[in-house]
C-alpha cells in the first residue's frame, strides 16, 4: 500500500515538474515584444550640464534619446524622451581639448569650409552647438537618429521655455 503511494506521488510530482519546466520553456522562448508608436510614452528631463565633462554628459543624454534606459527599448523604433540642456556654455572639456578639438562646417560652395575652436564656439553665442555635436556623433547616422536629435534641446543659459512639460531633473550616474 505505501509503496503505492509513493508511486502515485511520484508520478505526480514528476508531471508538476514536466508543466513547470513547459511553462519556462514556452516563457523563455516567446516573441520578443516591439513596441509600437502609440504605446510609447515620452518624459521630458532637464539636464545641468554646469561644470559636467562633455563626453560623459553626451553618452548620458544620447542613452535617454535612445530610449535605452527604459524596459520597452526596441532598436528600429523612436522611443526615447525628450531632453533640455541648460547652461551649455559652462561645460567642461579634458585636457587641452579647449584649445585643440576644432569644429568643422561647410557653406556649400566650393572652398567653403570654415572651422572654429571649442573654445571659441564656448565663448560665442552659440555654445549650445558643442553639446548638440557631441550628442549627434553618438546617435545612428540616419533617418532615426535624426528624429532622435529632434528631441534635444539645449540652452547656453539656466531657463528654458519649455516649464509647461513640467520636465524632471535627470538623475545622472
Amino acid at each position: 500500500m505505501r509503496d503505492g503511494q509513493r508511486d502515485e506521488t511520484k508520478s505526480a510530482k514528476s508531471a508538476k515538474n514536466e508543466e513547470s519546466i513547459l511553462e519556462m520553456a514556452n516563457r523563455a522562448f516567446a516573441a520578443t515584444r516591439s513596441v509600437s508608436a502609440d504605446e510609447i510614452e515620452r518624459r521630458w528631463y532637464v539636464v545641468d550640464a554646469e561644470d559636467m565633462v562633455l563626453g560623459r554628459l553626451a553618452t548620458q543624454i544620447a542613452t535617454v534619446l535612445r530610449g535605452k534606459h527604459k524596459p520597452s527599448y526596441t532598436p528600429h523604433a523612436d522611443t526615447g524622451d525628450h531632453v533640455i540642456v541648460v547652461n551649455a556654455d559652462k561645460i567642461v572639456l579634458t585636457g587641452r581639448k579647449r584649445e585643440q578639438k576644432t569644429y568643422y562646417r561647410h557653406s556649400g560652395y566650393m572652398g567653403g569650409t570654415k572651422s572654429i575652436t571649442a573654445d571659441k564656439l564656448l565663448s560665442s553665442a552659440h555654445s549650445d552647438r558643442v553639446v548638440e555635436a557631441a550628442v549627434r556623433g553618438m546617435l545612428p547616422k540616419n533617418t532615426l537618429g535624426r528624429q532622435m536629435l529632434s528631441k534635444l534641446r539645449v540652452y547656453a543659459g539656466p531657463d528654458h521655455p519649455h516649464a509647461s512639460q513640467k520636465p524632471e531633473e535627470f538623475p545622472l550616474a
